[in-house]
């Protein structure tokens, strides 16, 4: 069994509607250097006072990864050195890659908003780069902060083997489900876990959530706030409530857009999120016939020329240039595209577009997931992804908990059923802890947690659950499609978190937006 890439609860949806849509970076005003804060009213043993010195942003990578981006103007650009080791704090430093963009607008600025986009793994710095003009309204009284978190890109980013190796692992084939494929793939498993030992071993130990949180005290300290405001989507929903669970008293305005249930095991995990991807698939199909659809007059037409496509590209692959569109890769783009409804008529024109014999729609889409820039090297998430995943468990499955999380799986989807994370953390070279899966954020400020019907990566289930555990969280209810709800285009859902995080407006509990 090979960890396979529908159960990554990344970034993509936002990413590829950004390119979808043409979103680019917003505009601030010029750099100046950071001050620090003391941290009154932190918890015991908070963060000490750092300074990060801004300046201009020069690597910024393009949707798709091109590079280099031109930043906005005054966009601005840093470091903070965190420990490598906070059992160590006066030891070895790891230096956080950070972005900002001041607040804009005439009103009294608030404080900065740190945004963690998910992954695990994704660059905040190139994100925020990309999506500021999505943020705008907020960004008129905060300044907008995101990074890469430890382990991530520019921040000592977890790399495992060159761009041609990488390129082998994400080509790998899910089908057919036989012993034969298991084999294979449990093989490439376990290079690419020792690719990881070898090129980033120093670093595996530190990258869990738990530290994460510690550097986000760091960094609001750093950015001189008294209280941490805080905007987590999917992965950055468990990041934020670890954070809350060990600083409550730091906490300030905070959303949870996409959750997480972190008190999941590898199985539950794995079955929610493939019966996630399968009712977006059928969601797809359905919109698809209804808006008359290229892939056939009725679903099951439709759902059938997607099954030859796959069965089709392990035995013949489509050529795309001097590359090859395998089984693995065709059916990373459809889980890609399917994350936000506003890529679905992509996806609609690229299966068309293969079944024609060209691969090249479909190759786009796999690439802009798993992080594959057209130089043929990779950014770090798909890399940072298991690293912070199994580092976040100690759940280490065994070869027969595998087999039967796959089988369950498949019998929901046999286009998305796999083993999940747990087969890459069954070979993981360093040992997880269970830290990050517990929390309770009691004694913190009031936290907002919004969670989708339709959200295929993070299932909707997850957002009461984690409202639970929190004890001092409100849930929000999406009633549509896509992995996130900020950025859905409901106005209902920007009110509520824009009324929250700029005048303190809390929602009802119990509170739903229609689709």
């Amino acid at each position: 069994m090979r960890w396979t890439l529908t159960t990554v609860t990344v970034t993509a949806g936002l990413s590829i509607s950004l390119v979808a849509c043409g979103t680019s970076a917003g505009t601030s005003a010029g750099a100046t250097p950071s001050g620090s804060a003391s941290a009154s009213g932190s918890e015991p043993g908070a963060a000490q006072a750092g300074k990060i010195a801004w300046g201009a942003c020069t690597d910024l990578s393009r949707p798709g990864g091109d590079s280099p981006a031109t930043p906005a103007a005054t966009m601005q650009c840093g470091k903070l050195a965190v420990p490598l080791d906070y059992g160590k704090p006066d030891g070895e430093t790891l230096d956080l890659a950070l972005i900002r963009i001041p607040a804009t607008g005439p009103g009294q600025r608030i404080g900065s908003l740190v945004f963690n986009f998910g992954g695990p793994g994704a660059s905040g710095v190139d994100t925020m780069a990309q999506a500021a003009k999505a943020f705008r309204t907020l960004g008129a009284r905060y300044d907008l902060v995101s990074f890469d978190p430890r382990g991530v890109q520019r921040s000592r980013g977890v790399t495992c083997g060159t761009g041609p190796q990488m390129d082998s692992y994400v080509s790998l084939n899910t089908l057919p489900a036989n012993a034969e494929t298991r084999t294979r793939n449990e093989a490439a498993t376990r290079e690419f876990a020792q690719l990881c030992e070898k090129d980033s071993g120093e670093v595996l130990p530190y990258v869990g959530t738990v530290n994460a949180a510690q550097d986000l005290d760091r960094m609001r300290v750093a950015l001189g706030d008294a209280k941490l405001n805080f905007f987590g989507m999917s992965y950055g929903t468990q990041l934020g409530a670890v954070y809350a669970t060990k600083f409550p008293k730091n906490v300030g305005r905070t959303v949870l857009d996409a959750p997480l249930d972190p008190s999941v095991t590898f199985y539950q995990r794995t079955m929610a999120q493939t019966k996630g991807f399968q009712q977006a698939y059928e969601s797809f199909l359905k919109q698809c016939v209804a808006e008359g659809c290229e892939l056939g007059p009725d679903t099951a037409t439709a759902n059938s020329k997607i099954d030859r496509l796959m069965e089709r590209s392990v035995s013949a692959p489509l050529q795309v240039g001097d590359r090859l569109l395998t089984q693995g890769l065709a059916s990373t783009a459809v889980a890609a595209a399917l994350y936000s409804k506003l890529t679905w008529p992509f996806l609609e024109n690229a299966v068309a577009s293969a079944l024609a014999g060209d691969g090249g729609a479909l190759l786009y889409l796999a690439d802009t997931y798993t992080g594959r820039k057209p130089d043929g090297s990779y950014s770090t998430e798909m890399s940072s992804f298991p690293a912070i995943t199994c580092v976040d468990s100690a759940e280490r499955p065994s070869e027969e908990e595998l087999l039967r999380t796959e089988e369950a799986a498949l019998k929901i989807s046999p286009l998305f059923g796999n083993a999940g994370a747990g087969s890459m953390c069954s070979v993981w070279p360093v040992p997880g802890s269970d830290e990050a899966r517990k929390v309770d954020a009691t004694g913190s400020g009031p936290i907002m947690v919004v969670a989708g019907k339709g959200d295929p990566a993070t299932p909707y289930q997850w957002g009461p659950k984690l409202t639970e555990q929190l004890k001092t969280a409100t849930l929000l209810t999406y009633e549509g499609e896509g992995h996130g709800s900020y950025l859905s285009g409901s106005r209902c859902v920007a009110g509520a978190v824009n009324a929250y995080l700029l005048e303190g407006k809390m929602s009802d509990s119990g509170a739903s937006c229609p689709a």
